[in-house]
C-alpha cells in the first residue's frame, strides 16, 4: 500500500511545479492587454492582499526594526526587479524560452555565493556553469537573424534571473530567523512598495483591459505568487531542502506543455536543445551544490526556479 505521506508530498510537488510553470504562459496572456509593469504591480498587489489575510489569521509577527532595509532591499530584487524584468522580457520571448532561462538562477546562485562567501564551487560547479550558459548562448543563437528586441528580451529575462539570485543568497540567515513563509510575506510586501511607483493608469489599465486577462492576473497574483511558496515549504518540513528542490527542474517542460496548449506556443529547434543544454548545466551545478554545501547554506536553493 502506498503511504499517504508519499501521497500528499507528490500532490505538494505537483501544485508547486505546475503553479510556477504556469506564470510564464499566464504572463504572456496577461501583456496582451497590460504593460509589463502594471502586470507587475496588480499581481504583486493581489499577492500582498491575500498575504495579509492569511498573516492576520496566523497572527505573523512584525520584522525587527533593524532587518527592515535589508528586507526592504531584497524585496526590491527579489520581486520588483525580477517579476518587472521578466515581464519586459516575455514581450518578446517565448514563454517556455522563459521558463528555461530563468533555470539559470542556480547557476548565479553558485557564483554569488562562491564571490561573496568563498563557497567552494568545484570542478563539477564550473563545468555545469560554462554547459548552463552554453545553453542559453544556444537559445540566444535562435534569435540572431530575427529582431534586435528578442536578444534585448534574453539579457532582460537573464537580469531578472541575476537579481532573483542575489535575493536567494544573501535571505539565508533572515530564513533561519523567521522562517521561510514568513519570510516571503516580507519580501513580497517590500517588492510590492516599491512598484507603486507605476500605480498612475492602473485603473484606467484595468477598466480598459478584456475581463479574462484581468482574471489570468488575479490568477499570477493568487497563485503562482502565493500558493507554492506554502506548499514547498510544507515539502521541506517533511524531505528537507535538497528533495524539496529536486522536482523543480520540470518547471521549464510544464511550462512549455501549458504554453502549447494555451498559447498554442511551440518551441524551435534552438530552444529545445538550447534548453536541454542549459538543465544538463543547472542539474549538474545544482548536484554539485547539494554535495558540498554546509547544511545552513543549503536554504538559498528552495525556490530557485520560482516565478
Amino acid at each position: 500500500m502506498t503511504n499517504p505521506l508519499n501521497l500528499k508530498l507528490l500532490f505538494a510537488h505537483l501544485i508547486t511545479i505546475t503553479l510556477w510553470a504556469s506564470a510564464f504562459p499566464g504572463i504572456r496572456a496577461a501583456l496582451t492587454a497590460y504593460s509589463p509593469e502594471h502586470v507587475s504591480l496588480l499581481r504583486l498587489l493581489i499577492g500582498s492582499l491575500t498575504l495579509i489575510l492569511v498573516a492576520v489569521i496566523q497572527g505573523i509577527r512584525l520584522p525587527e526594526l533593524q532587518d527592515v532595509p535589508i528586507i526592504l532591499l531584497l524585496g526590491f530584487l527579489g520581486f520588483t526587479v525580477y517579476q518587472t524584468a521578466l515581464n519586459y522580457g516575455e514581450q518578446t520571448i517565448n514563454a517556455g524560452v522563459a521558463s528555461l532561462l530563468v533555470s539559470t538562477t542556480p547557476i548565479f546562485t553558485a557564483l554569488l555565493a562562491l564571490l561573496f562567501f568563498r563557497e567552494k564551487l568545484g570542478i563539477l560547479g564550473w563545468i555545469g556553469s560554462l554547459i548552463g550558459f552554453s545553453g542559453v548562448a544556444f537559445i540566444s543563437l535562435g534569435g540572431a537573424t530575427e529582431n534586435l528586441s528578442l536578444n534585448i528580451g534574453i539579457i532582460l529575462i537573464l537580469v531578472a534571473s541575476l537579481s532573483e539570485s542575489i535575493y536567494f543568497v544573501f535571505q539565508n540567515a533572515y530564513l533561519k530567523k523567521y522562517g521561510f513563509v514568513t519570510f516571503t510575506m516580507y519580501t513580497i510586501w517590500s517588492g510590492t512598495i516599491f512598484m507603486m511607483i507605476f500605480f498612475p493608469g492602473l485603473g484606467d489599465a484595468i477598466i480598459d483591459a478584456p475581463i479574462d486577462i484581468t482574471v489570468v492576473v488575479i490568477y499570477l497574483g493568487i497563485f503562482p505568487t502565493v500558493i507554492p511558496y506554502f506548499t514547498l515549504a510544507y515539502i521541506t518540513s517533511q524531505t528537507g531542502a535538497s528533495e524539496a528542490t529536486s522536482s523543480l527542474y520540470l518547471t521549464p517542460v510544464i511550462a512549455f506543455l501549458i504554453a502549447w496548449l494555451w498559447l498554442g506556443e511551440l518551441p524551435t529547434t534552438y530552444a529545445i536543445i538550447g534548453g536541454f543544454i542549459t538543465l544538463v548545466g543547472v542539474f549538474l551545478s545544482y548536484i554539485k551544490k547539494q554535495n558540498n554545501q554546509p547544511t545552513s547554506t543549503k536554504s538559498v536553493d528552495r525556490s530557485c526556479t520560482s516565478k
